[in-house]
Parts: structure tokens; sequence; C-alpha cells
């Protein structure tokens, strides 16, 4: 057959990537820190670009700094918005308010743009031997930063890394606990008890003697580690102030020892660190602020804010961009204010629409969530991204990047977007569907609560959770037990009797 060249015309639609839509991805998934720092350098990089002061701050034109000539932040087809808007599956006029579907318009409020949510709190129902800890440790993580890369190989489940991670928020730079674990419990919502065993295994992170709540606590997990913590070493812990006072005499009578044991044993406690955390940076300490405020009502419903004071505010300074296009330019200078003048414009608008998509995220997260707030962490229901993304009309990768890095701040604490996602479990009889975290609370809740003489099965908690209505096959609950580390039922049997 003969072959032969030709040229065709062909029309087709294809997804092309402009720069000005990769930069709206972009800043959607940017922390607060890295947005301030990237419109620190688009600040100097656009001339056109003003920042606006906060309180009794001004602009650099007070042209610019008029409302009535504030170039108008809403998404329109002319402004070449139109198609990016389609892609990133936003409405671009819409301030969210979760249940009107109202087109309020940009708010003049300086706290901006805010969501009140229509819905009522009433209907709210270890780490692995593989990982090197010390190769991931380097003089600019924090402490904080540490820990909470452990907490993500600790194999607890959702509700249990909210507590996790409320615990190594709480914890100083020195490596102390300092909050009671009854306000912790009380703000979450949670058992003291589920609290006190999330604790014993973030004592176990790196390094040794973390989130202990007193010096006698943290040199005891130090000795504890390097099998050393014996009776008589315990005694010397419980009574410091007799070391303080270098009081032989009254150590070897209440650590029944001789003079040689206590001077060994004080050996051995000046080898241990009484600042475990003292090793990390604490220069480069950043304090995480929130990109929502969460608060609730009087009347039980929960209000969604954003928290401007940490938004980013600029305008395109229109006086002096006349002033300057009305000067005789070459070609190039008219190309270079042309394109700063386009920048500027698509920042401001995309900034907008980041805050807005924020603000959609957030609400809807709280409105699935409401359990959680209402009742705590065993009221987590299951969440996906998709089903978030479903509900406020957006892509599923959108969403995927707003919960990115993003932060609530809430009457129960400071977490971030991610922590509320998790898989479901079906209900019996077609009803709502449990969050896999909230019944891998309930195993590890009916195991903790189990008699040594009545020691359950899987199959016997696959019954109990039936009978809560939480359809779950046995291999299921045999890998969430696993999960937890919890050992199987003729193992826990065993350990009782040896105990």
């Amino acid at each position: 057959m003969a072959m032969k060249q030709s040229l065709d015309m062909r029309q087709g639609q294809s997804l092309v990537m402009t720069p000005q839509l990769q930069q709206a991805i972009k800043l959607l998934q940017l922390s607060n820190q890295e947005l301030s720092e990237f419109i620190e350098a688009e600040l100097e990089r656009n001339p056109l670009l003003v920042k606006i002061e906060e309180e009794g701050g001004a602009s650099t034109s007070t042209d610019s700094a008029d409302p009535k000539n504030r170039e108008q932040l809403t998404l329109d087809d002319s402004s070449g918005l139109g198609e990016a808007r389609d892609q990133l599956d936003a409405p671009g006029e819409d301030v969210f308010e979760p249940g009107t579907g109202s087109d309020a318009g940009p708010s003049e409020d300086a706290r901006g743009p805010s969501a009140t949510t229509d819905w009522s709190t009433a209907s709210g129902g270890a780490a692995t031997e593989d990982f090197d800890y010390a190769a991931n440790v380097s003089g600019d993580v924090t402490l904080h930063e540490h820990l909470h890369t452990q907490l993500n190989f600790a194999g607890l489940t959702a509700a249990d890394r909210l507590i996790a991670a409320r615990l190594i928020d709480e914890t100083d730079e020195t490596g102390y606990l300092r909050a009671p674990l009854e306000d912790v419990a009380k703000a979450l919502g949670a058992d003291i008890a589920n609290v006190e065993a999330v604790l014993t295994v973030c004592q176990g992170f790196d390094p040794t003697g973390v989130m202990a709540r007193s010096i006698p606590e943290c040199l005891a997990l130090q000795l504890k580690d390097r099998g050393r913590l014996d009776p008589a070493m315990q005694a010397m812990l419980d009574n410091l102030h007799l070391v303080a006072r270098h009081d032989m005499k009254a150590l070897m009578d209440v650590c029944g020892v001789d003079k040689a044991d206590i001077q060994d044993m004080l050996l051995e406690l000046r080898q241990l660190s009484p600042k475990p955390g003292a090793g990390f940076s604490s220069d480069t300490t950043v304090a995480v602020v929130p990109d929502v405020y969460v608060r609730e009502l009087p009347n039980g419903m929960f209000a969604v804010e954003l928290n401007s004071d940490n938004l980013p505010r600029v305008l395109m300074d229109k006086a002096y961009y006349a002033e300057v296009t009305a000067l005789p330019m070459r070609e190039k200078e008219k190309e270079f204010i042309s394109e700063c003048a386009a920048s500027a414009s698509w920042l401001v608008k995309s900034l907008d629409q980041r805050a807005r998509t924020i603000l959609k995220v957030a609400s809807e997260i709280v409105r699935q969530q409401d359990g959680f707030y209402a009742h705590g962490v065993a009221h987590l229901r299951p969440l996906n991204l998709k089903q978030v993304a479903d509900a406020i009309e957006m892509h599923e990768s959108t969403v995927s990047r707003v919960t990115t890095n993003k932060y609530m701040a809430t009457p129960r604490g400071l977490f971030e977007f991610k922590y509320f996602f998790s898989a479901s479990i079906p209900a019996t009889g077609g009803g709502e569907a449990h969050s896999a975290e909230a019944v891998r609370h309930r195993i590890k809740q009916l195991i903790d609560d189990e008699a040594p003489e009545d020691v359950l099965s899987d199959d016997q908690i696959v019954e109990i959770l039936t009978g809560f209505g939480i359809e779950i096959a046995r291999r299921t609950v045999a890998k969430y037990r696993e999960s937890l580390n919890i050992p199987s039922s003729v193992q826990r049997r065993r350990m009782g009797k040896a105990g």
C-alpha cells in the first residue's frame, strides 16, 4: 500500500493552562504564610500593586484608596476569568451562605466575607520501624513539626489524631505538656481515659521524655526507655527536692539503698535531659494562624467566618496607572505597564476567589461535621472530598487543594481541614452511614471496657456493633483492631491470665 503525506485541518477543544490559571490554582493551595510571601514578591515586582494597610494605614494613592475607584471583585468573561472560573468550578460572585444561595457580592466589612450556617446542632448526632526520625530532623525543624510528622505514622484513628494534635499544640518549646488533660477532654468532648491513652502513645514519640507534665515524669520516661526505672529510682524521682539539697542520708532512707548506689543513681540522672525539646529550632517557629473562625451562636447554629486579618489585601493603583499611561513611552515600556495592569487585576480577583472558595469549603465541612462540634470526637461523620465537592458544586481537586495547610479555629480548638475527612461504614436498615473513625473509636472503647474474664472476640464485637446499627464484617473489625495495635482476643486472654 502506497504511503503519502497530507495536511488536514481539524477543530477541537483542549484545556490550556495559561499562566494566570496556573497562578489561581497555586494560590488555592498556599498556606497563609506562603501566600504572604508570594504577595510581598508581587508587590516588589509590580509597581501598580498597592497593599492596603490596616487600621489607620494608607495606600500610596488616595484615589486608589477610594472604594469607588477600587478594582471590582467580580469574575466576568470579559476579564478572561470566565474560562478559569469554569475550570476551577467555583462561582465567582457568590459569598457562600449555606442554605441561601444568595448573591451577596464582595463584603465591605473589614473582617471579610462570612457565612452563617442555617442548621441546628440538634441534628448532629506508634511509628513504623523503618521510619528514620533522626534523618528527618534538622536544625530548622521545630519540635511541633517533628511531633506532627510522627503523628502521621502513629496509626491513630481520626478522632484520636484530633486529640493528639491538640496535645502536641499544647506542648511548649522545652517539650512539656502544659494543658491539663481534663481541659483537653472537655474541649474535645472526649473521655479523660481516652485522652490519657492518646497521651501515652504520644509520649512514645522522639525525643524521649517529650510531652511529660513534670520533670519527674520526663526523667521517668527516659529511664523507662533505658530499662532503668526500678522502684529505687522512682523513689528518687519522687523526692527530687532531696537531690537538690544533696541530702544523701535522706535519699538512702527513701530509696532503700546504700551510698554507692545513690551515687550511681545520681550519675544516671545527670545523663538525662530535663528539657527534651531543647535541641529543636525555636527561632523559625511560626504560630499556626487559622484561615476561618467557627463560632457557636446562641440559637445553636454555627457561624463560619474568614480570618480577614490574615488575608493580604491588595488593589491596583488606578491613579498611578492613569498617570503613567499619560506619559510618552516607548513600545517596550507600554507593553510592561500593560502586563503589570493585567497581572494586578488578575491577582486582586484571584485572591478574592481564593477567599470565597476557602469559605465555601469550610462552611460545608462544618455543616457535615456538626455532630463533632456539638458532641465531640466520637460523633465524627464519614466524609470525603467528593461529598464536599458535590455539595458546593466544585471539582474534587479544588477541594483537595483548599484543604491543604488550611486551619479552622473552633470552640473545640484549632484543627486542620483535612482532619475531618474519613471513610464510611454502612448502617443496618438503610440508616445514616457511620464514620470509619467513629467505628474504630467504638471498637477501642468496647475492648477497653471488657473484663479480663470476659474478653470479646471479633465475632462478638460484630454482634455488638450490629446492635448499634453498624453493618460491619468480622475481617473489617480485625483490620481496625490491628490498626489500633490491639492484640487478638486469644492474646488478650493470655495477657489477662498472666497479669
